[in-house]
């Protein structure tokens, strides 16, 4: 086997690569382009993408469970969040325990709301989450009127935009993140079945596994992470916004695809989520560096998305649908998804 065989299939394995390299080749176009680029500016971007960071590993989690499943919600969650943030810790240190303890709260509401839809009604999950964004964007609504004004608690501030050695601890909060999740996808009982139900779902119930308790959690933990991901993002920006939250939706999605997670489920990598979230906010600089407007970003970004999901798709069907013999001697492609353990 070459070398190049070699890298090949370890990229199969690896699929979190392929982010890296396209952080590496645009940073270094950017730098020889600007001439300003460095390890510190690099160091801004990668603060911005850790927040996408966080609410991307939750997104993974519902992508994971397979059949097309996207949380719709999580954008309506971080507004939500943030606002509730606002009026619980009231710019004070001492009530930054409420105020978390407010976002957890907001985000496991949120997530059982979802599993209930998805997996108690059977609505599909697209339908299911947006549906619920809906009702946030309402109570969001309600708690702008609310809120009096824009205080931040100072601790809180400081762990959203403060930084240790030139480090920022956003950054190193996204990076346990996304250590622990790879963790637990690679060597807990709960990653093996989060796979192995994205994967073949009528397979794992024959293999005895509830499937429901586990994408519930997979909903839950999306919904838990883009509330906490608010609270911080509300401290970072110094306040809350309607809307705040809509940026993340798109992006979130791209981030876990990008990133090497399957989009029909089964195997996730929440490395290559936290590689792709510094690439799209490394081509969002890119985009205003060259002069984009808003709108335009937002339709590049859209093609980037559809390009690598029409990609994904078509490998997916391409493994899912190998040939078979019949009893009769003929061939059929029989999906993998369909056919018993």
């Amino acid at each position: 086997m070459n070398a190049v065989a070699a890298f090949s299939l370890w990229a199969q394995r690896n699929r979190w690569i392929w982010a890296a390299i396209g952080v590496l080749l645009l940073w270094l176009v950017l730098s020889i382009v600007t001439n300003r680029f460095s390890l510190s500016s690099l160091s801004g971007i990668v603060l911005s993408a850790s927040f996408l960071t966080i609410v991307g590993i939750g997104q993974m989690f519902v992508v994971t469970t397979g059949r097309g499943n996207i949380d719709l919600s999580v954008a309506s969650v971080i507004t939500l969040s943030a606002f509730v943030a606002l009026l619980s810790i009231k710019g004070q240190d001492a009530n930054l325990a409420i105020g978390v303890a407010a976002a957890i709260l907001l985000g496991l509401a949120v997530g059982a709301l979802n599993s209930l839809l998805v997996v108690g009604l059977g609505i599909p999950a697209i339908i299911a989450t947006l549906a619920t964004g809906y009702v946030l964007a309402t109570a969001t609504l309600l708690s702008n009127r609310a809120i009096s004004g824009f205080t931040v608690s100072p601790a809180l501030k400081y762990l959203a935009s403060g930084r240790i050695s030139g480090v920022p601890i956003m950054a190193v909060i996204a990076i346990l993140g996304v250590a622990a999740t790879s963790f637990v996808l690679r060597y807990t009982v709960f990653g093996q079945l989060l796979s192995a139900v994205g994967q073949n779902r009528t397979a794992a119930r024959l293999a005895a596994i509830k499937t429901g308790p586990v994408i519930a959690s997979a909903f839950i933990i999306s919904s838990v992470l883009a509330s906490l991901n608010g609270l911080l993002l509300g401290a970072y920006i110094g306040g809350a916004f309607l809307e705040m939250g809509q940026p993340y939706l798109l992006q979130s999605i791209a981030a876990v695809v990008l990133g090497g997670t399957l989009i029909f489920g089964g195997s996730a990598t929440a490395v290559g989520t936290l590689f792709a979230s510094i690439l799209l906010i490394l081509i969002v600089t890119t985009m205003q560096i060259v002069g984009l407007p808003p709108g335009a970003q937002d339709i590049v970004q859209g093609i980037v998305v559809i390009f690598v999901l029409a990609l994904a798709g078509r490998q997916a069907m391409t493994r899912r649908a190998p040939v078979e013999p019949t009893s009769g001697g003929s061939d059929v492609a029989v999906p993998a998804g369909d056919r018993p353990a």
